[in-house]
């Protein structure tokens, strides 16, 4: 299985979306939207925001190794 490193964030406030890559060997657990400035943080019990409020989750979740993430 091929892992896609490229998730669209999308701010829960305003709707601002932005392509932002992936990073496979840590989470990220914060990100500030650039239309509003909202800090977005993950959901409760996701690991990353990407998984939260990405198009695609992260790495770890998309190759079956939830163990893996940083919450585990």
């Amino acid at each position: 299985m091929s892992v896609i490193l490229q998730s669209t964030l999308t701010c829960p406030v305003c709707g601002v979306a932005k392509v932002e890559t992936m990073p496979t060997d840590a989470c990220r657990y914060f990100y500030e939207c650039a239309g509003c400035g909202t800090l977005l943080k993950p959901k409760a019990g996701d690991c990353c925001v990407f998984c939260s409020w990405g198009s695609t989750p992260c790495p770890p979740i998309q190759q079956g190794r939830a163990g893996d993430c940083c919450r585990a």
